[in-house]
C-alpha cells in the first residue's frame, strides 16, 4: 500500500500537536497524517506523571541561573525561557478563544512558584534575585529570610526544621501548573474533527529514506501487522527519545555524530490527604554539589485531571530504553561508527554523573526520604509511595573543541532543504513547545513565514512573537494582562 501526505508528524505528544494545530490555523487545507505508536496519545513525556517541569517560566529553576567562575549570576537563560513560556501561554489563550482548547481550569491553575535555600546557598540565592529583578519580567519576585515569612508561603518547609538553620526563599504568586497531556488531548480532539487531519493510532514509523524531494516512510499497524509506505513533502520528527533511531535512518549529515543517553525518572507521591491540601506551590531546590542538573529537587502541587497531588523528586535511574514503552535495545543499536568516538568521550568525562546513576538505582525509599526530609523535615515514609516518572534523551553531540559532550535542553535539527526536522533532547522542552514550532516552521516553511498572510495571522495567534517584551513595556503589560484574563491565572503589571 502507497499513499501521499503534504505533512507528516510522526509522535503523539505535545510537540507534534502544537505543530499541528499551528499549521492547521496557518494553512486551513493542509494536509497533515500524525503517527503514533500506542493506543492513545500523550503517554509517553507528555503524561502528567512523566515529566519533570509543568510550568517552567525561570521564576524558580535554579538551574537556568548558574553562577560564574567569578562569582556572577548568568540570568540570560532565565530570560529567553520566561519570555518562550510566554508564546505558549499566549497560543493556548488564542485556542481557547477559539474553542480549540477548553476551559483554561482542565489544563492551567495559577500556582505560586518557590526557590528554596539553606545555609551557604544563600548568598546565591539573594545574588539570584538581585539580579533577576533588575528585569521587569521578575518584577514581582520576593524574596525572604524571615521563617515566618516562609512558613506562610509554604508550611511543610518549615515543620519540624531546626529553629537554628538558616533559610531563604523567592517567591512569585503569578507561576502556573500546567497539564500537557491534557493539552494535547483536547488538540486531538478539535483537530480530528477537521477534514485534511488523520490520526493514527498503533501505527509505528519504522523507516524512512528521501525519494527525489519527498520522504517515503515505512509504516506498521501495530494492530494488525500490515505495512504501507507514505510519501510526504514535510517530516517532523516530535516522538521523543523515539526520534532518534529514526534520525540515524534518515542519514541527513546534519544528524550525523549525534548520540543519545537515556535517563530514567522516579517520583515520591503523596498519600495523605491532609499533608497534599496543606502544600500549595512548586518549589525546586539547588542540585548538590557534583550532581548534573537533572537532579533539581523539587516539591511539586500538581492538578490532574481536577485532583490536587504532590510529588517530590525526580530521583534518577538507567535503562537502555529510548521511551517509557520502548525497547533495552534502543540503546546499544543507536551506537555508529559517526557517534562511537562522541559517546565514549562523553561518557568518560561523565564519570560523575554515571555514579550518581548508580547510586540513584541503588537507593532505598528510606533512603529517597532523607533527600525528601531536606525539604520536608517533618515527612514520613509512609505517607509516600514510589512512582515511575518517564524516560528522558539526553543530547551527545560535539562541542566547540570537538569532542562529545552531554547537553541539557531541547535541539531542532532539521535538513538542508527544510523537509525534515527532528527534535531531540528534554527541558524546559513542553513549556517552551511553541517556541520550538516557531522555529521549525522559522527553517522549513521560510517562504510562508515571509509572506503577509502568515505573519497577519501569527501576529494574532502569538502577539508576541519577535516583540522583546523585556525592550517593550507597553506591549508587555497589554497583551500578558489579556493572556492572563483568558486563562485565568495571575498577572503583575509593571
Amino acid at each position: 500500500m502507497s499513499e501521499d501526505c503534504e505533512v507528516v508528524l510522526v509522535g503523539g505528544g505535545i510537540m507534534s500537536f502544537t505543530l499541528a494545530a499551528m499549521l492547521r490555523e496557518l494553512n486551513p487545507c493542509a494536509q497533515i497524517n500524525l503517527y503514533e505508536m500506542l493506543d492513545d496519545v500523550a503517554l509517553e513525556s507528555s503524561m502528567v506523571w512523566n515529566n519533570a517541569g509543568t510550568g517552567h517560566q525561570a521564576l524558580c529553576e535554579l538551574n537556568y541561573t548558574p553562577q560564574r567562575a567569578d562569582g556572577s549570576i548568568d540570568i540570560s537563560k532565565a530570560l529567553n525561557i520566561n519570555q518562550q513560556y510566554e508564546l505558549s501561554k499566549e497560543f493556548w489563550a488564542y485556542c481557547v478563544r477559539q474553542q480549540i482548547l477548553k476551559e483554561p481550569s482542565t489544563f492551567i491553575n495559577p500556582l505560586p512558584h518557590l526557590s528554596f535555600v539553606v545555609d551557604d546557598i544563600i548568598p546565591y540565592l539573594k545574588a539570584r534575585y538581585e539580579n533577576l529583578k533588575t528585569s521587569p519580567l521578575f518584577k514581582a519576585m520576593q524574596y525572604s529570610e524571615d521563617r515566618g515569612q516562609i512558613a506562610q508561603w509554604a508550611p511543610l518547609l518549615l515543620e519540624g526544621r531546626d529553629t537554628h538553620q538558616k533559610i531563604a526563599a523567592t517567591y512569585v504568586e503569578g507561576g502556573s501548573d500546567v497539564d500537557f497531556g491534557e493539552i494535547v488531548r483536547q488538540l486531538k480532539s478539535s483537530l480530528v474533527r477537521q477534514s485534511g487531519f488523520n490520526l493514527y493510532l498503533k501505527h509505528k514509523v519504522r523507516d524512512l529514506k528521501k525519494i527525489g524531494k519527498s520522504w517515503q516512510l515505512d509504516i506498521c499497524n501495530l494492530a494488525n501487522g500490515q505495512n504501507k509506505q507514505v510519501n510526504a513533502q514535510f517530516v517532523f520528527l516530535g516522538a521523543g527519545g523515539g526520534s532518534f533511531p529514526l534520525l540515524q535512518k534518515s542519514k541527513i549529515p546534519q544528524g550525523r555524530g549525534y548520540g543519545g543517553f537515556p535517563v530514567g525518572g522516579l517520583w515520591l507521591v503523596c498519600k495523605n490527604p491532609n499533608i497534599i491540601n496543606k502544600h500549595h506551590a512548586k518549589i525546586y531546590g539547588k542540585a548538590s554539589i557534583g550532581d548534573p542538573p537533572m537532579s533539581v529537587p523539587h516539591l511539586d502541587t500538581r492538578i490532574i485531571q481536577g485532583k490536587k497531588e504532590l510529588l517530590f523528586g525526580p530521583y534518577a535511574g538507567f535503562n537502555t530504553k529510548f521511551l517509557k514503552h520502548g525497547s533495552l535495545f534502543d540503546f546499544p543499536l543507536s551506537i555508529q561508527m559517526s557517534n562511537c568516538a562522541p559517546i565514549l568521550q562523553a561518557g568518560v568525562d561523565n564519570i560523575p554523573l554515571t555514579i550518581y546513576l548508580i547510586k540513584q538505582i541503588l537507593m532505598s525509599n528510606k533512603q529517597r526520604m532523607r533527600k525528601l526530609n531536606m525539604f520536608c523535615p517533618a515527612a514520613r515514609l509512609e505517607d509516600w509511595e514510589a512512582r515511575f516518572a518517564g524516560q528522558r534523551v539526553q543530547i551527545i553531540k560535539k562541542n566547540t573543541k570537538g569532542r562529545g559532550s552531554l547537553q541539557f535542553g531541547t535541539e531542532v535539527i532539521t535538513s538542508s532543504d527544510g523537509s525534515l526536522a527532528v527534535l531531540l533532547g528534554a527541558s524546559p522542552g513542553a513549556s517552551t513547545a511553541v517556541n520550538i514550532m516557531l522555529q521549525v516552521l522559522e527553517s522549513c516553511f521560510a517562504k510562508d513565514m515571509q509572506s503577509n498572510l502568515w505573519r497577519e495571522k501569527l501576529a494574532h495567534m502569538i502577539p508576541s512573537y519577535h516583540c522583546s517584551l523585556q525592550e517593550n513595556i507597553a506591549h508587555f503589560n497589554h497583551h500578558r494582562a489579556q493572556t492572563a484574563q483568558t486563562l485565568n491565572i495571575p498577572f503583575c503589571p509593571i
